[in-house]
């Protein structure tokens, strides 16, 4: 958790505060029990009622002291604890956004949402406790042994059986506690997938009047946090009583022996009463330090997976990047040092995903040329989105290099190669916000003119317009207030608006008529009379007029050609085709 503690560096001052606000607290609550004494010993017992008014005004001015400086403390802790938390928070959700596909893969998106949000909670509320405990149990303790030492050395030997006996059952009790906390993060994941599985799919779980196994899913992972967490206070809980009866049993020595040091006449009252409280100061600073070690567990596995994503390197490395602030101007200067070409080069590349045994592609080579349409086209699982997620490189390739322009995508920044393309994915996915911000989504600077040309082109311009509140109209989460057609004409306005210089279509027709998608494709012939158009598609006829089809199987390059050339020269595209056509459209 210390690695963590780099984040406070902009609060330093502030922490210098408050650890100098506690200190005087701990200071002012010490000083209290011997004016207590002194009140007793020299003012009660001697009938010196002014002596009396004057200790007890002192006392009040002390407490009123204490209480604004415990405030303040208090006030500046809170601020710093969450000004913490907001910085990590970023600080992950930026690094995140780094992270290729494989680093998501591997993390898990349910891990990374509890990681970003439950986990730092679990850090900010420690560091807090930790602020105000730090110094004060500690000074509390020591402070409150010098004080008792000073009123009464012999009858402090009662903390020399009282203190050891403490620390043990405190040690004892989080030793065993502690391993459950780790345990209860994980399976908080594990409820936080199957929680969100069952949101996202619910479509799919009314369909298949699945709401029974759903609901055993998330009951069975629920419990299993629920039984874990049972368990875990059921041992935090001794730890409670187990204070409070050494606490009672080492006031009622101190009483005892107290009482017989007095009546001896070897203490005083008022020093007994005082000697009490300060017994009553350490042993809370104790209950305070066990209370840290209910909390910092859990912090502390926190703390380690935060960290795991914060030293997570993503795989794919880049030479050089735009920061973050980058204008428009800069922007437009890298897309002119690339150029305006648009030439996409696969040569001999290869993949295997992270694990697998086979690789998912192997061998491939061919040129997608401006002006020109390139289709990919193959069954099921033959590698088809695989070879589409390598351009902008969502993964990095095992062997081989993809060019653009005869420049290896791995030698441009990230940024410069993706602001090269307009990616329209297999799954449609639309944000928050009206019709337009989706559009443009692409280009945020594109302007209303730009914005209705682009979803004219996509052939979602019908739809919109129709829609109440037209290009202003909300969609929901997700677009859940769309059909599936529509979403992904809006999914390729948001594309087209970017006007690129690479397009990239990931079967993005699969959801539209036949009337819609030809009238599409028509439309998209005048927009990307200069680019380059990358098809990858399902239907035979959204590719049949492609200037090049590449058929793949099995991750492999069966045939390349236009659609008259592979009907002669390939069996595999032949199968394509025939179970989609009939003869007579085949003819």
């Amino acid at each position: 958790m210390l690695k963590l503690f780099r984040f406070l560096k902009p609060y330093r001052w502030a922490v210098v505060v408050v650890m100098a606000l506690i200190l005087l607290q701990s200071l002012s609550e010490l000083y209290l029990p011997t004016l207590m004494a002194d009140i007793i010993n020299d003012g009660v017992v001697k009938g010196d009622i002014p002596y009396i008014w004057k200790i007890g005004g002192f006392m009040l001015g002390v407490t009123a002291i204490g209480t604004v400086v415990s405030i303040a403390s208090s006030f500046l802790a809170s601020r710093i604890s969450s000004g913490f938390g907001r910085d990590v928070r970023s600080k992950t959700f930026r690094h995140v956004e780094n992270f290729s596909l494989q680093e998501f893969d591997k993390i898990g998106t349910a891990s990374l949402i509890t990681r970003t949000t439950n986990d730092i909670t679990q850090v900010q509320g420690v560091l807090m406790m930790m602020m105000r405990l730090m110094i004060s149990a500690p000074m509390m303790c020591i402070g409150g042994l010098i004080m008792a030492v000073s009123k009464d050395a012999h009858l402090s030997l009662v903390f020399v059986g009282a203190l050891p006996i403490l620390a043990l059952t405190i040690y004892l009790i989080a030793s065993k506690g502690i391993p459950y906390f780790k345990v209860m993060q994980k399976k908080i994941d594990k409820l936080n997938l199957v929680l969100r599985e069952g949101l996202t799919g619910m479509r799919v779980i009314r369909s298949f009047n699945r709401f029974d196994h759903e609901t055993k899913r998330f009951k069975e992972a629920n419990q299993d946090l629920t039984q874990t967490a049972i368990k875990v206070n059921q041992i935090m809980a001794f730890m409670w009583p187990m204070m409070m009866l050494i606490l009672n049993f080492s006031s009622i020595a101190i009483i005892w022996f107290g009482g017989l040091r007095v009546s001896e006449g070897n203490m005083q009252v008022g020093d007994l009463m005082a000697f009490l409280q300060y017994a009553m100061q350490i042993m809370f600073s104790l209950l305070m330090v066990s209370m840290m070690f209910v909390m910092l567990p859990r912090a502390s596995a926190s703390a380690v997976r935060i960290n795991e994503v914060l030293n997570m390197q993503p795989v794919i490395v880049e030479k050089e990047k735009l920061s973050d602030d980058t204008s428009e101007e800069e922007v437009d200067e890298a897309v002119e040092r690339l150029g305006t070409g648009g030439v996409v080069e696969f040569d001999n590349v290869s993949f295997r995903y992270p694990g697998a045994e086979n690789p998912a592609i192997s061998g491939i080579s061919f040129q997608a040329l401006p002006g020109e349409v390139t289709a990919i086209i193959g069954g099921t699982g033959s590698g088809k989105s695989t070879m589409i997620s390598l351009i902008p490189r969502f993964y990095d390739i095992e062997d081989g290099a993809i060019r653009i322009d005869g420049t290896d995508v791995r030698d441009l920044t990230l940024e410069e190669l993706r602001l090269k393309i307009g990616l329209v994915p297999q799954k449609a996915l639309l944000f928050t916000g009206s019709v337009s911000d989706n559009i443009r989504y692409g280009k945020t600077d594109a302007t209303d003119e730009e914005v209705t040309h682009a979803a004219v082109t996509a052939q979602a311009s019908e739809f919109i317009e129709a829609l109440p509140e037209g290009y202003a109209a909300p969609i929901a989460q997700g677009g859940t207030n769309l059909s599936g057609g529509q979403k992904q004409r809006l999914s390729i306005a948001r594309a087209l608006v970017r006007k690129p210089q690479i397009y990239v279509f990931d079967d993005s027709f699969s959801a539209l008529d036949f009337k819609t998608d030809a009238k599409l494709r028509a439309a998209l012939k005048s927009e990307t009379t200069e680019a380059t158009v990358i098809i990858v598609a399902q239907r035979v006829s959204t590719v049949m007029d492609a200037n090049r089809i590449i058929v793949l199987d099995e991750g492999k390059i069966v045939g390349i050609g236009n659609h008259r050339e592979l009907m002669e020269s390939s069996d595999v595209y032949r199968e394509i085709v025939s179970s989609q056509l009939s003869e007579e459209e085949i003819a």
